[in-house]
């Protein structure tokens, strides 16, 4: 699946990859302040990320909660390799080393987003 989530949608995964699983309300509390909408947005929005899969929802207990859909470290590889490729121009990964004192990512992850950018590289030298 290969998913490129927008800025808003990107915001509301990364609320779900740090606790899961989570209510509209939990996520739209964890994101107001960054995103300044209203709850019936963060409402729209995830289920526009049901439709495409992003996240799943299950009842429990009454109400409705989330979890993502999206592997967090392969989601946030293409966007580094994105960013490499049109924004910075580079043929290659951005250093790993960049992404060491991430909230987002543990020590594993920050592995795993190695070994997927390094294998990434690997393919475009070998497509050229």
């Amino acid at each position: 699946m290969s998913a490129k989530p927008s800025p808003t949608e990107l915001c509301l995964l990364k609320a779900l990859w740090k606790q899961e699983p989570l209510s509209a309300r939990e996520i739209h509390e964890l994101v107001v302040d960054e995103l300044d909408w209203s709850y019936s947005s963060t409402r729209k929005t995830l289920e526009r990320m049901m439709q495409k899969q992003w996240i799943v929802a299950e009842d429990a207990h009454g109400i409705r909660i989330y979890r993502p859909a999206l592997k967090k470290v392969s989601t946030l590889a293409s966007f580094v390799r994105d960013f490499a490729r049109r924004v910075l121009e580079l043929d290659g990964p951005l250093p790993v080393s960049t992404f060491v004192d991430s909230k987002l990512l543990n020590e594993d992850e920050v592995k795993e987003l190695e070994a997927l950018l390094q294998s990434s590289s690997e393919k475009s030298d070998t497509q050229e």
